[in-house]
């Protein structure tokens, strides 16, 4: 059961609570984010291997110790999504249930027995977690800082977009500009052409996602939208001509993004300060360019 329908650009917290605490903390939330309630904490790991979340919110109350490792598994496989315990009362099983948490790795704790800690709930979890858009957009965003305010933005929207754009129609549609209008622009400026980025971008989303050592190939695989396992590594071969395995290994998420912007970005700057791809107007004459030379220019040269 979740509350609400995912508030836009709100975090999502993944909870395994005691009823009594998911009312309370469904209402300090309200506005602030949105939560995917579990009831046990291998539950809660399947949602953050299946969705994108922002933290862990676990109850000291509803955790039984045969669960303690998992939490454990849960805090080094998935780093960069915070693991928070939550106390609403005192008795001295949560605290052992404490002890034992902060033993697995939990380093977070908010006690909601007073009216301050629900402020520090909405403090601890309510900024979302920094994830793959976060962490692409800004070296991106800062090399383009000369660029128009619409083309910053079509660069914000295509990085916000791509895990769940696999072609430039699906992208092009959720930007409401025909997909011949946008390769067409991108073809007369003399810029690789979207789908060129739209591939170098979802490769970048991979990338960080095989940072986190509990996704394996498959949890990627469809949280970029593709059919299947097989489907990702056939696109990769393609591409790159390397396996997922392969890319994982060699590929890590800094140097992905840092060829990247090198390679992709910061020599067609020149074009990029006087681009406007969503501009009205243009005839449209349907040229591309294949994704795979300019993007394979990334890869080509793996440390």
């Amino acid at each position: 059961m979740s509350s609400g329908s995912g508030n836009g650009g709100s975090p999502t917290i993944a909870t395994v609570l005691l009823p009594l605490e998911r009312a309370r903390v469904e209402a300090a939330g309200s506005g602030c984010f949105s939560l995917v309630h579990r009831d046990s904490i291998p539950d809660a790991v399947r949602i953050v291997r299946e969705r994108p979340v922002d933290a862990v919110l676990v109850s000291v109350h509803r955790c039984v110790p045969e669960q303690v490792d998992v939490v454990g598994h849960l805090v080094r496989e998935f780093p960069g999504i915070p693991t928070v315990a939550l106390v609403s009362q005192h008795d001295p099983s949560s605290t052992e249930m404490l002890l034992r948490l902060g033993a697995s790795g939990v380093r977070q704790v908010v006690d909601v027995t007073s009216p301050a800690g629900w402020s520090r709930l909405r403090m601890v979890v309510g900024q979302p977690a920094t994830r793959a858009v976060a962490r692409i957009q800004g070296p991106v965003l800062e090399a383009l800082s000369d660029a128009p305010a619409d083309t910053r933005l079509f660069v914000e929207a295509m990085i916000r977009l791509a895990p769940e754009s696999p072609t430039v129609t699906n992208l092009s549609q959720r930007l409401y500009v025909r997909p011949s209008t946008l390769m067409s622009r991108f073809a007369r400026a003399g810029l690789p052409s979207p789908k060129n980025y739209l591939a170098a971008v979802r490769l970048l989303h991979a990338s960080y996602l095989f940072e986190a050592a509990g996704l394996s190939v498959a949890d990627v695989s469809y949280r970029l939208e593709y059919s299947s396992p097989q489907s990702f590594g056939r696109h990769l071969r393609a591409l790159l001509g390397v396996t997922a395995l392969e890319f994982r290994r060699r590929f890590p998420f800094p140097t992905a993004l840092q060829r990247f912007t090198e390679l992709m970005i910061i020599p067609y700057l020149y074009i990029w300060k006087t681009f406007h791809p969503l501009a009205l107007g243009g005839r449209s004459q349907g040229l591309e360019r294949g994704a795979r030379i300019e993007v394979s220019r990334i890869y080509e040269a793996p440390p």
